[in-house]
């Protein structure tokens, strides 16, 4: 890729990146039985901007990447609100690690994730999926450890459609995620993914205080709008 192509395929930001994912999930628009689920901390301006622009519910659905220990950036699982974990095994059986160095990861990012909860979801009520269609809002897959373990949280929910829809992942995550979701929209799909920020030209970390702002705004919002329709 020269340098020229791979300006153009940046996405300047994350609020750009989610507003490229709106024309591909119009047809949820204004829908009362869809829900838009961000995973925090960096799908919530990209799912804010989808939820925002289809004019349809947004909530938070919190997840831990369980990295390796001494290589966190790589997935070994992850963990979703709900007790659900799930296992990367390619990724294990590649790279065995010691049962108590697994725990002490489990354990640390088990403690974060309650307190990811608390800070964003502690005033909301308890996610009720049944029969919703569900949108999962990230702002990018690697290995798609962490949106795996979403998914498994939302099906245990019994929902009635499962989308994910993100601005950028490598083939090999989508195709292993073909089977497990109902819908898949990813416009961007490298074959040499080096990593989600590459794809980006500003992409910070996104603050505690970033993604509260945007859920109030999101609510505030929502309310002025009135109830979505069938």
């Amino acid at each position: 890729m020269s340098h020229d192509l791979a300006l153009q395929t940046l996405f300047p930001d994350r609020s750009e990146a989610g507003r490229c994912l709106v024309e591909p999930l119009a047809g949820y628009d204004g829908r009362s039985d869809v829900i838009v689920l961000a995973l925090p901390r960096g799908g919530v301006p990209v799912a804010y901007e989808v939820a925002i622009a289809l004019k349809v519910r947004l909530d938070l659905l919190v997840v831990r990447k369980l990295g390796m220990p001494f290589h966190p950036e790589l997935a070994m699982g992850a963990i979703a609100t709900g007790g659900v974990t799930f296992l990367n095994d390619d990724v294990l059986r590649a790279y065995p690690v010691d049962p108590a160095l697994f725990d002490a990861v489990v354990a640390e990012e088990t403690r974060e994730l309650a307190r990811r909860e608390h800070a964003y979801r502690g005033g909301r009520p308890p996610l009720q999926l049944k029969d919703q269609v569900v949108i999962l809002i990230d702002d990018g897959l690697a290995t798609g450890a962490t949106m795996r373990a979403a998914i498994l949280a939302v099906r245990a929910q019994s929902p009635a459609r499962i989308v994910v829809a993100v601005p950028v992942a490598p083939p090999e995550t989508l195709q292993a995620m073909y089977g497990e979701v109902d819908e898949l929209v990813c416009p961007l799909v490298p074959e040499r993914m080096v990593s989600v920020g590459y794809w980006y030209q500003d992409f910070p970390q996104v603050s505690d205080a970033e993604v509260t702002a945007l859920m109030r705004q999101a609510d505030r919002q929502a309310a002025v709008q009135g109830p979505a329709q069938e």
